[in-house]
């Protein structure tokens, strides 16, 4: 499913980052603060909650509460950093990924907001906003978790581990077994998957959100393919910033570093918006922070050689 070129770099970046292994604590405990933020913010933020990046951290590392901000904002930021480290403890006590680990994810991302449906299934009809796809009636979710929770025991093998946690993501959301929190549940439930394996966590971005959307409609539709490549694009991304953060800055070759595109082009046969193109097409190793594209030199002349 993931396009080969794309998977070929991930495999790539994956073996850098293990080459770094035991990773340093001051330089691992701060990027695990940074993703716990940017996580939290961006998967609040696709779902609608209004606390911008730094309120979120404000809220999350200093308990401040924000003047004009809701308390179910506040609290959603809070559950949400509970059930990442709840995923950490999970991998670190190697327990079972099953439906009982997904309920007890969806019980603290609803704790004190709605504890009546906190990791509870639905028992009412639902519908998804902008989306044409209708989830199950509520009368068939135990029979359906109960089969999604043999395919999690079952089909690790025939999958890769990005192309699992991404078909894992799209079954739950496919269900949607409760009431609310369903996306939050399944971003978790992706990285705790990722991170089992030997993975960093991804961050689904905001300025993302149509693209995400977008692709999971598709996956309605029995097109999984832009959903997984979607979600295997993020995968590389967060490799990047992994590498970026942990190797040390001495070891890091200048042509080698992430740059905008408006900088690489200026040594390459291409344009910017070209660079733009290929990026999202997963043709040249990039990743995406914020709204903006960024490569490498050493990139663009591989993509050249290839091309030769």
């Amino acid at each position: 499913m993931i396009e080969k070129t794309l998977y070929s770099r991930i495999l790539d970046k994956k073996k850098q980052l293990d080459k770094l292994r035991p990773f340093p604590k001051s330089a691992l405990e701060k990027l695990r603060e940074r993703i716990i933020v940017e996580w939290t913010y961006n998967s609040d933020a696709i779902e609608g909650n209004s606390l911008t990046l730094k309120e979120t951290k404000l809220v999350l590392e200093d308990g401040l509460t924000i003047k004009g901000k809701s308390l179910k904002e506040h609290l959603e930021a809070i559950n949400h950093k509970d059930a990442i480290e709840f995923v950490e403890k999970l991998v670190n006590k190697k327990s079972r990924i099953d439906t009982l680990a997904i309920r007890q994810i969806h019980s603290l991302i609803l704790s004190k907001i709605d504890n009546k449906e906190a990791g509870k299934y639905r028992n009412v009809s639902v519908s998804i906003s902008g989306s044409n796809y209708k989830p199950p009636e509520s009368i068939s979710i135990p029979h359906l978790m109960a089969d999604f929770n043999k395919w999690l025991k079952s089909k690790k093998s025939q999958y890769n581990t990005i192309e699992y946690a991404a078909i894992a993501h799209f079954k739950l959301v496919h269900i949607h077994p409760f009431v609310d929190g369903n996306g939050r549940t399944a971003r978790l439930l992706t990285n705790l998957i990722l991170i089992k394996y030997g993975f960093p966590p991804i961050v689904v971005l905001k300025v993302d959100r149509k693209k995400y959307y977008d692709s999971l409609e598709k996956g309605h539709r029995d097109n999984l393919k832009d959903f997984v490549n979607f979600i295997a694009r993020s995968v590389e991304r967060s490799l990047a910033i992994w590498i970026e953060a942990i190797k040390p800055t001495k070891e890091q070759k200048p042509h080698q570093k992430y740059l905008p595109l408006s900088e690489v082009c200026k040594d390459s046969p291409y344009s910017q918006e070209y660079l733009s193109l290929l990026a999202r097409r997963s043709k040249i190793e990039a990743a995406k922070f914020g709204r903006n594209w960024y490569s490498s030199k050493e990139a663009i002349k591989k993509y050249i050689n290839s091309l030769k």
